[in-house]
């Protein structure tokens, strides 16, 4: 753990001193209030509540956490940094904790300070209290999991540009395979009903949907920590293997 703090401390300090996050926040902000208040028609809805933004969630995610995770290990490996990153006295999965910690910390950051939001549903309406806390921890999972993505292509390539697209396409087809319309395209190859529902249950969709509605199922709380430490677990043994050679 001790590790794990000195690897978080390096990063929220490279990350501070860093522009490119502030814009990434800045930019997450703007789109989120646009989004939730001009492009779904929140005024002429007329409910007090925060399904919009929430529903956008996903796909904010999908262009800016890639952007975040592409350069965590590209760049080390790049630069030639990650030889001399492995000659101190710690474990890779401890460097790729660490480093993942960091970036969800920025993310997670980002996301509660859309507080504002909540403020001004309030203000408007009485909104369920409730459904927004469920929405924002799952949104936090949620982000944990396409950065847990990026991390594992990060890992996989020097090229920072690949590892945008390859988080992204991963991110986005563990998004739609959950969606009505992809479910019943599966439903027209005459799958078994046991595969259709194996792959909707493997959709960052099917279980961010649950959440959303204010239903905290601790197997979906499961799906989203299991996916995190799995993927994270993955980019180390890459990494471990880049070490070897």
């Amino acid at each position: 753990m001790k590790n794990i703090a000195i690897i978080f401390k390096r990063e929220i300090a490279a990350y501070i001193s860093s522009p490119i996050v502030y814009i990434f926040i800045v930019f997450f902000l703007i789109l989120s209030g646009v989004f939730t208040f001009k492009l779904s028609g929140f005024f002429e809805i007329g409910q007090a509540d925060l399904k919009s933004f929430f529903g956008w969630i996903p796909w904010l995610y999908l262009f800016l956490i890639p952007a975040i995770s592409m350069r965590l290990w590209s760049e080390e490996r790049k630069s030639g940094t990650i030889e001399l990153l492995f000659t101190f006295p710690i474990k890779i999965y401890e460097a790729m904790a660490g480093k993942f910690l960091a970036a969800w910390a920025v993310i997670t950051s980002a996301l509660l300070l859309t507080f504002t939001l909540p403020l001004t549903v309030e203000y408007l309406g009485k909104p369920d209290v409730g459904v927004m806390i469920a929405g924002y921890i799952g949104s936090i999972l949620l982000s944990g999991c396409y950065l847990a993505i990026g991390c594992f292509f990060s890992a996989s390539t020097k090229n920072q540009v690949i590892s945008f697209i390859f988080t992204f396409v991963n991110c986005l087809i563990l998004l739609l395979i959950g969606f009505e319309p992809f479910v019943k395209f599966f439903e027209g190859l005459h799958l078994p009903l046991w595969l259709l529902t194996q792959i909707s249950n493997f959709s960052f969709f099917t279980h961010f949907a649950n959440i959303q509605k204010g239903i905290l199922d601790v197997r979906d709380i499961f799906f989203f920590v299991t996916f995190i430490c799995v993927s994270i677990y993955c980019g180390a043994l890459i990494l471990e293997n880049r070490k070897a050679e």
